[in-house]
């Protein structure tokens, strides 16, 4: 069989298997955040946290949750870093502690649902780090955003108030029913694969061209099977889903795939049935799943072309890329990667071609909503639904309305700003990593110290980072050193703020929805169930993250892909 053939087979079966558990999926989502009943664990947690879980909040209660229950964790898992070195070392392995900048940076990376590494995980974090502190966090980080975009849908669905249902109750329901039980069924389907999940210490095992190498135990399936479920990304080994004993062969290479987009595409589903109206939520299905294919087929094209004899002999661009996966499996793996907040790598984007790497950029540079995180997705798909409702309205000459909702100043206003946070953070970062110029050994040398490479490769390393940084997914381009005092501070200050400032405006949006009455539809309503309106808002998004980021693609990628 041709790579050529066997790629494209790998993505109809991940094609097949998301349509099988979409609707099934969707409709359980659905019914868990729309119950009034309350399982004993959930209300034993309630009781432990001090909630009152039947109380509606309001879109400032609500967000002042996210934030409050974020910085706690934002603060523990810092502290669970700085004391590794005291823990006995059936906890800690022998490591000592981690370092406050690089404590900060990881601490704000697990909290923001990033999962950005300036480490090796191998060789810095031990049990305690790895279980009590990242894998919580994958779970809990992954249930706030969900939370927050099921808080948008009910600003969609409800009229006249402006409650938006209770932050710790979406919480919970989608840690305990949603993220417990489909890992618990994907870490034993991993182990099945030939993941490890155990507790052992540190091996001495012999090479195969002489010498000696250490290899850590640990709990791995269980933390890989969040990380990708969750849209995290990190990895319990510093080659992250290209490590045997994360990803050992390639159905595990196409289930962990699944696992990133499971959930984000399913919640259109949810979206659907919670807004009375499933057709809304295919019209956002067709939206992320048209960018989806496009992305992984032009990254197939991009990796397959043989631009030369080593790539013809190869049979396509192999560098950097694991045999076990071949260019059709990876590159299915780093589109659905960078088009989520996920961030796991199962070959070095930096290794691929100038326009390979590239699609990448693009994929988080899109705003990492095709079909996106788990919940940031969604709520990010939605903004853009309504700045596309709201360009059809000038278009027309008439007041752009959303499932029945009047687009106004207000909304617009507060789309417009979360749009623009993320570039932002992005390009600012960005040029001045790539302007400040201090002596030699200054921390302040930042493209001296960091960037290995030099041209529009290295440049591209720098906004690479700042990109997956701020839209929290975590992967990187492999020529970067980030562990340096600057990338920790900047990398992690890009990944708390790219996290919450959205937010800070999608649940405002969604308590000024909430308080409108519904509009009736008339026949002069757009239409946003129609292919002409998931074509409009494709073209939307490509338009809007164009005109943001060519200049920056044209220097980086586009430079190198065209030398």
């Amino acid at each position: 069989m041709s790579p050529v053939l066997a790629g494209v087979l790998q993505l109809l079966a991940l094609f097949v298997a998301l349509a099988l558990v979409y609707r099934p999926l969707g409709d359980y989502m659905a019914a868990v955040y729309s119950s009034t009943k309350h399982l004993r664990v959930e209300k034993w947690i309630y009781r432990c946290i001090g909630a009152n879980p039947t109380a509606e909040m309001r879109w400032p209660a609500y967000l002042r949750g996210v934030l409050a229950f974020s910085a706690v964790g934002l603060l523990l898992l810092y502290l669970l870093q700085r004391a590794q070195g005291v823990l006995p070392k059936g906890l800690s392995l022998g490591f000592h502690a981690i370092s406050p900048d690089q404590a900060f940076n990881t601490a704000a990376s697990f909290v923001a649902n990033t999962n950005w590494q300036s480490y090796s995980g191998e060789q810095a974090m031990g049990h305690a780090v790895q279980t009590l502190g990242l894998a919580v966090q994958n779970f809990v980080s992954a249930a706030v955003g969900i939370a927050v975009a099921i808080a948008l849908v009910r600003g969609f669905a409800r009229s006249r108030t402006g409650n938006l249902g209770n932050f710790w109750a979406d919480l919970v329901r989608g840690t305990v029913r949603i993220l417990i039980p489909i890992a618990v069924i994907g870490a034993l389907v991993l182990v099945a694969c030939g993941a490890i999940q155990n507790f052992a210490g540190i091996h001495e095992i012999g090479q195969l061209t002489g010498g000696t190498q250490q290899v850590n135990g640990g709990a791995v399936a269980s933390q890989e099977v969040i990380k990708e479920l969750g849209t995290n990304g990190g990895g319990y080994f510093n080659a992250n889903s290209a490590h045997p004993f994360e990803n050992p062969n390639g159905l595990s290479n196409l289930f962990e795939p699944f696992l990133i987009l499971v959930i984000p595409f399913a919640l259109t589903r949810t979206f659907g049935k919670l807004v009375g109206n499933v057709r809304q939520g295919y019209a956002i299905l067709a939206t992320m799943g048209l960018i989806w294919l496009g992305f992984t087929a032009l990254m197939m094209w991009t990796e397959f072309h043989h631009g030369g004899p080593a790539l013809q002999a190869a049979g396509g661009a192999m560098e950097g890329k694991e045999q076990r996966f071949g260019v059709g499996g990876s590159s299915i793996f780093a589109v659905a990667t960078t088009l989520t907040s996920t961030g796991a790598v199962d070959s070095f984007h930096s290794s691929y071609t100038g326009f390979g790497g590239g699609i990448t950029l693009l994929g988080m540079m899109l705003g990492e909503i095709a079909p996106g995180g788990v919940g940031s997705g969604l709520y990010g798909m939605l903004v853009m639904a309504i700045i596309a409702v709201f360009i059809a309205g000038l278009m027309v000459g008439r007041t752009p309305e959303y499932l029945g909702k009047k687009i106004g100043t207000r909304e617009i206003k507060l789309a417009a700003c979360y749009i623009l946070i993320t570039p932002t953070l992005v390009l600012g970062f960005t040029a001045l990593s790539m302007a400040l110029a201090g002596p030699p050994d200054s921390i302040l040398n930042t493209a001296a110290n960091s960037v290995r490479d030099s041209g529009a490769h290295g440049f591209s390393e720098v906004l690479y980072a700042f990109t997956s940084g701020a839209n929290n997914n975590g992967s990187a381009f492999a020529g970067l050193n980030a562990n340096t005092p600057w990338y920790n501070t900047t990398i992690g200050l890009a990944m708390l703020l790219g996290r919450f400032l959205p937010m800070v405006f999608v649940l405002a949006l969604a308590g000024s929805l909430a308080e409108q009455r519904p509009v009736p539809e008339t026949a002069g309503t757009l239409r946003t169930h129609k292919p002409l309106f998931a074509g409009l808002l494709v073209g939307v998004i490509l338009i809007i993250t164009g005109l943001t980021y060519f200049p920056a693609l044209a220097l980086g990628p586009m430079a190198e892909g065209l030398s």
